[in-house]
C-alpha cells in the first residue's frame, strides 16, 4: 500500500534568512524528515508548489484536487500551510474522491528545531493508513473530518467546529 505525499509549502517547509530577517522557501524538508523518522513506508513524494497558504488560490486548490484524483495511490498525505488548510480540506471533501486524504502542517518551521512538523507528519502517515476513505486534517496527534475543523487562531490549535 503505497502512500503519496503531496507538498504544497506552508510553514512546514519555510526557512529563516537571518540576514534579511524573513521566512522563505528553498526546498521541501519531507525526505529529510522521513529519513530522520526512520520511515520504511513505501512513499512517493511530489512537490506541487512551495507557497504560503495565505497566498493559495482557487487554481492552486484545483491543482491539488486534480493531483489527488489522478494519482494511482489511494492514500495521500498533503503538507499544507495551517492558515487555510481547512479550505483546501473542504475542496477535497466536496470532490468526493474514493481515497483517504490527510492534510497536515506545522505551526513552527521544521528548520527551527522545535517544530511540531515531524510529529504531525508521523501522525498523518499513521492516520492515512488507518482511517477509512475520506478527507481529514491531522494536527497535534488528533484528526478531524474535513467538514468539522477550524484553526483556532488565538490558541494556535485545530479543533472541531461545534
Amino acid at each position: 500500500m503505497a502512500i503519496k505525499i503531496l507538498v504544497t509549502g506552508g510553514t512546514f517547509d519555510k526557512e529563516y534568512d537571518e540576514i534579511a530577517g524573513r521566512l522563505y522557501f528553498n526546498d521541501t524538508h519531507v525526505p529529510e524528515i522521513l529519513q530522520l523518522g526512520r520511515s520504511n513506508l513505501p512513499i512517493d513524494v511530489d512537490r506541487l508548489m512551495m507557497i504560503d497558504s495565505l497566498e493559495m488560490t482557487g487554481a492552486n486548490r484545483d491543482m491539488i484536487v486534480q493531483h489527488c484524483r489522478a494519482c494511482k495511490e489511494e492514500r495521500i498525505v498533503i503538507t499544507h500551510g495551517t492558515d487555510t488548510m481547512e479550505i483546501t480540506a473542504k475542496e477535497l471533501g466536496l470532490a468526493k474522491l474514493d481515497k483517504t486524504i490527510v492534510l497536515t502542517g506545522a505551526m513552527v518551521p521544521y528548520k527551527f528545531g522545535s517544530s511540531d512538523g515531524l510529529f504531525n507528519l508521523g501522525s498523518a502517515l499513521a492516520f492515512v493508513q488507518s482511517l477509512p476513505m475520506g478527507v481529514y486534517v491531522a494536527m497535534n496527534g488528533r484528526y478531524f473530518n474535513w467538514n468539522n475543523v477550524k484553526k483556532n487562531k488565538a490558541s494556535g490549535i485545530f479543533e472541531e467546529l461545534g
